[in-house]
């Protein structure tokens, strides 16, 4: 039997109106929890240890203070590449969020972009430090593959293998420019301050003053801000079009 229903129901207040509750979206990280991915984690340590192999050779080998090779765009990057990755490997061992995909982009763009200038300028190629030991030639030339060869294509295996895609966007790109804009401002403003004739004054050949003069030099830097601006944003697109490595085939 069910309870007899009150005679005396008291008066509600009429609802005003129809009250539409606004959409809210809940982003998925919120909702899916990351899991433990220790091979990940292994592979970044691997990809930092290696960027920073190729950067502790150059300091050691260098002839010169060690100001000299941490002036070059290829050592900076790579150190900076390494603490992602480092960072990213932390991530991925103790199941935590990924690290934003501009932070992650921004890394790799960088050390493709060096090593590209290394590969297809042809006066980008610039010896990074230079000494007279017998052994000399043959760490140079590790380190030079080390970094502008295996740290670039292990950096692009893990993004296109060991990232979700999606997450890198074409407003991004315009941000990543501003790193090489200002390594152009440093690179110029330390060849006018080293006297005339000092080694290494100017770190790559394309940015010479000597033998281009400042219009040959901003001419180069912006052929080259160009490629580096549609690499970025090749790197978007290709981001968006890649299959997504988590996705289980139906």
């Amino acid at each position: 039997m069910t309870a007899p229903i009150p005679r005396d129901i008291p008066d509600l207040p009429p609802i005003p109106g129809h009250v539409v509750l606004p959409p809210t979206v809940v982003p998925a990280r919120a909702v899916l929890i990351p899991a433990r991915r220790r091979l990940v984690a292994a592979y970044r340590g691997a990809i930092a240890l290696l960027a920073l192999t190729g950067a502790t050779i150059t300091l050691l080998t260098a002839d010169g203070p060690p100001t000299t090779p941490l002036s070059h765009f290829t050592v900076q990057s790579g150190i900076l590449l390494a603490l992602v990755m480092l960072a990213s490997a932390r991530c991925a061992w103790s199941a935590h969020h990924p690290l934003p995909g501009a932070l992650t982009g921004a890394a790799l763009f960088y050390v493709v972009a060096a090593g590209l200038v290394h590969h297809l300028l042809p006066e980008g190629a610039s010896p990074l430090f230079t000494t007279s030991d017998a052994a000399g030639p043959s760490w140079q030339a590790a380190a030079t593959h080390i970094l502008h060869t295996a740290v670039p294509l292990a950096a692009a295996l893990d993004w296109l293998l060991f990232s979700a895609p999606g997450h890198l966007h074409l407003r991004q790109a315009p941000a990543w420019l501003l790193y090489p804009l200002a390594y152009l401002a440093f690179a110029l403003t330390r060849g006018a301050l080293l006297p005339s004739g000092s080694q290494d004054r100017y770190l790559y050949p394309f940015l010479d003053v000597d033998q281009h003069g400042y219009k040959g030099v901003l001419g180069n830097a912006l052929l080259v801000g160009l490629a580096l601006y549609a690499l970025a944003v090749l790197l978007v697109a290709l981001d968006h079009a890649r299959p997504s490595p988590f996705r289980r085939p139906r």
